[in-house]
């Protein structure tokens, strides 16, 4: 699979990765299992510590990736929206679209290879990043609360973590469920009670 690029621009991101999706805790994908219910729903939502794009700052700015996939990621055939963070600027927004229109690589070129984009436009973010308490409100769009999984025998909370030297979208995560996980726009579902997870992120090119 090759990653669409264009006139390259320096660009360096790092900052807070919460994930979901409709699979089970773990998510099989992470470890390149096929998903546990044969299709994958699910997205991605990252807060931008610290980022530019050339000479455009992307500090503070929130953005997010949401998909449906009739398979495995990789056999493609998704649908996707990207919603980002409605007090980007002009420029700001100008090169969040640019990068997760995949066209100057990072996690990005490799998606934008699987799904069609069914719309990308800017959206108010309500984010509070706490580990495994985080939670996340994009408009009218979508929700998200992260959990701590349980025992089902005793109840007693577990904290498992993944490390993943080859990981796309990160490197390494502390892995959850979601106790609300909606999104309904131009792609729709509901899969709470399912996968979740938050992780740093840094990402660069060229």
């Amino acid at each position: 699979m090759v990653a669409a690029t264009e006139t390259a621009t320096n660009w360096a991101l790092k900052g807070t990765l919460l994930i979901a999706c409709n699979c089970d805790y773990g998510c099989p994908c992470n470890f390149n299992a096929p998903p546990s219910r044969g299709k994958c729903e699910g997205g991605w939502m990252w807060h931008v510590d610290e980022g530019k794009f050339g000479e455009v700052s992307l500090d503070g700015l929130s953005l997010a990736v949401f998909c449906d996939w009739p398979g495995a990621i990789h056999e493609g055939g998704g649908r996707a929206i990207s919603l980002y963070d409605e007090r980007a600027d002009e420029a700001q927004a100008e090169a969040i679209e640019a990068l997760v229109r995949g066209g100057h690589g990072g996690p990005w070129g490799i998606f934008i290879n699987t799904y069609e984009f069914q719309d990308v436009r800017p959206a108010s973010f309500e984010l509070h990043l706490d580990d495994l308490a985080s939670t996340a409100k994009i408009g009218d769009s979508v929700e998200l609360e992260l959990a701590t999984i349980k025992n089902p025998v005793t109840g007693a909370e577990a904290r498992p973590r993944a490390i993943l030297p080859e990981g796309l979208v990160c490197k390494e995560m502390s892995l959850g469920a979601s106790s609300k996980y909606r999104v309904n726009d131009r792609i729709s579902y509901d899969h709470s009670g399912q996968y979740a997870a938050i992780a740093p992120f840094a990402y660069s090119a060229p």
